[in-house]
């Protein structure tokens, strides 16, 4: 009778520790997944990001770098954005949207996009319009790289 006892013991302990390794090694690829899933977005955001630096300082030529313009209105037509680099601006968040894991980046990627063509070519008068999907964009870009935690705020 002990004897069975010792083999039902045994076998309980070898299932329970398979359930433990399995449930270890499972959470190991979850938090690899995790981040490797973080750096192919992050590539991707900072390439859309450096593409839509580009097209704003052809588009917005008397932008003083901190969000305020001192001329109102669009890029003269003669200094709209040249069609490679909004080629290059579509690319770019094409490959956010590849690598997105939410619809809500998508999306916002898309929007900011709009606003910059529409700006480039002329149509879009109001740069807060764009700064307003600039913000959008990178709050949906954080949610996306680490959902659920809060932002902080820069001071």
């Amino acid at each position: 009778m002990l004897s069975l006892a010792g083999v039902v013991l045994g076998v309980g302990g070898s299932l329970f520790g398979q359930l433990f390794v399995s449930r270890a090694s499972t959470r190991q690829f979850e938090v690899e997944a995790s981040a490797a899933h973080r750096a192919q977005l992050r590539e991707a955001v900072l390439g859309f990001v450096a593409v839509a630096l580009r097209v704003e300082k052809v588009a917005f030529p008397d932008s003083r770098g901190d969000g305020s313009v001192s001329g109102a209105g669009p890029a003269p037509v003669a200094a709209c954005v040249p069609g490679e680099l909004l080629h290059e601006l579509w690319l770019a968040q094409a490959g956010v949207d590849l690598a997105a894991g939410s619809e809500a980046l998508r999306g916002a990627a898309y929007r900011y996009a709009r606003c910059l063509a529409e700006s480039a070519g002329g149509e879009a008068s109001d740069e807060a319009v764009l700064r307003g999907a600039q913000v959008e964009f990178m709050d949906a870009a954080y949610e996306d790289m680490w959902p659920g935690r809060p932002r902080v705020a820069a001071e």
